[in-house]
Order: C-alpha cells, then structure tokens, then sequence
C-alpha cells in the first residue's frame, strides 16, 4: 500500500509557529514519527509539505498517476478558503483522510468551514501530531 502525505502552508513552521496550539515539535519530527510509524504497518509513505495552493493541486493530481491508495491531507488554512482543493481530492478518486493538529472548533469562527472535508472519507481534527498516524490506520482498515 502507498500512502501520501499532503501538508498545507505553515506546516513547515511546526516547533516555530504558535507552540501553544500546535506543539513543540518541528516537521521534521512529524515526518520522522510518520515514517517509522508506516514502516512498522508495512506501508510505503511520502510526506508532502507546501506553502503553495498549486503546487498541493499538482501533488494530488499527481498522486493519481501514481497509483497511490490513500491520501492524509492537512490543507492548512487551504481548509477553510479552497474550493480548488477539494476539486483536486474529489476528482482523483483516492480515498483522502484530513488531518488538523488543532482543536477548530476552539479557534476562530473562519475555521469552522472545511471545504476538504467535503471530498474526506474521514476528518481526524485535534488529536495533535498522533492524529496523522490515526489517519494512516484508518486508510489501512484499521
């Protein structure tokens, strides 16, 4: 099985960007938490990470053509303002989980929408760092 880990902008700020929300750890250890975590299932998994609203699209359109199984997308604050991004995840057809770090629904009104979560098999929001693992053992049944 291959999984594909999409982060939005500002993920690349983990450990710098508001570490009362978000937490100490920088993305590095994100990725290196993911890894271990998907070599230990037995998956193969890439992590993603950019600022850029296009360049998310392309990696979703692209994910198509690699016949990748499962996508963990967390959009940022593409979330709550991209309708391009939920048309990128509904027209792939890869079974998409969304993550987000944080509590939304204990922050601004503004992140109450979720576009993605329109296009999401399942939201995992909250659950800190470990919500991306959740998502992986979701998409593998589990």
């Amino acid at each position: 099985m291959k999984i594909l880990i999409i982060n939005g902008p500002n993920l690349n700020f983990l450990g710098i960007r508001e570490p009362t929300i978000y937490g100490r750890e920088d993305y590095a250890h994100l990725c290196k938490m993911i890894k271990e975590h998907a070599e230990r299932k037995g998956v193969e998994v890439e992590c993603y990470q950019s600022n850029h609203e296009g360049d998310l699209i392309d990696k979703i359109q692209q994910a198509y053509f690699d016949k990748v199984d499962g996508i963990v997308l967390n959009p940022g604050a593409y979330t709550h303002t991209s309708i391009a991004l939920l048309d990128a995840a509904k027209s792939v057809g890869i079974k998409t989980v969304e993550v987000h770090i944080s509590k939304l629904s204990e922050r601004e009104s503004f992140r109450q929408i979720s576009y993605i979560g329109l296009a999401a098999s399942k939201s995992i929001i909250g659950h800190g760092l470990n919500g991306y693992l959740e998502a992986i053992d979701y998409l593998l049944g589990e």
